[in-house]
């Protein structure tokens, strides 16, 4: 099988795409839904961080914010950059995008801890006539969107990056 720059590079924007398409709504709607006693409330991402700050748990919202926000847009311009920088030379050199390269992918298996929460939460808290939680539709749409980055960032061939110096060089 012959590589292609062309179709590698595809498939990590294929990926990268979907997965932000899919962030939208993993933003956008609520991503549990709870139930006390009859009363029942909503919270997206955001509003989730702001109830917690509310409560005085700054270290937790700050944890939450950290992972559901920062590290998932930080993922998608690192991707991004990674992708760009293969077809137009880069400040950064090989070392720094390898580097870059090797922290997208240790952080794509530590991505899916906000759904692994929710599901815990889910599990945990079901009496149904005192309390209850269940997943909003935005934890299908976090976990679909930090599955499309994981798969962007393993779409992306680091050969890439050495063929792009070459080309520099040349």
């Amino acid at each position: 099988m012959e590589f292609s720059e062309t179709a590698s590079l595809q498939k990590v924007w294929a990926w990268l795409v979907a997965g932000l398409i899919a962030y939208v709504p993993a933003n956008i709607y609520p991503m549990l839904r709870t139930s006390t006693l009859g009363q029942t409330s909503e919270n997206t991402l955001m509003g989730g961080i702001i109830e917690l700050v509310h409560h005085g748990s700054y270290g937790v919202a700050f944890i939450v914010f950290f992972a559901s926000i920062l590290i998932p847009i930080a993922k998608f311009i690192a991707i991004a950059f990674l992708a760009i920088s293969v077809r137009k030379p880069a400040n950064l050199g090989n070392h720094g995008r390898l580097v870059l390269y090797e922290v997208v992918e240790f952080i794509g298996r530590w991505s899916m801890i906000d759904v692994f929460v929710v599901a815990i939460l889910t599990a945990l808290v079901q009496l149904d006539f005192a309390a209850a939680i269940s997943p909003g539709i935005a934890a299908v749409s976090f976990a679909l969107s930090v599955a499309f980055t994981m798969l962007a960032a393993q779409s992306f061939d680091p050969r890439l990056m050495w063929l792009a110096e070459n080309r520099v060089e040349s």
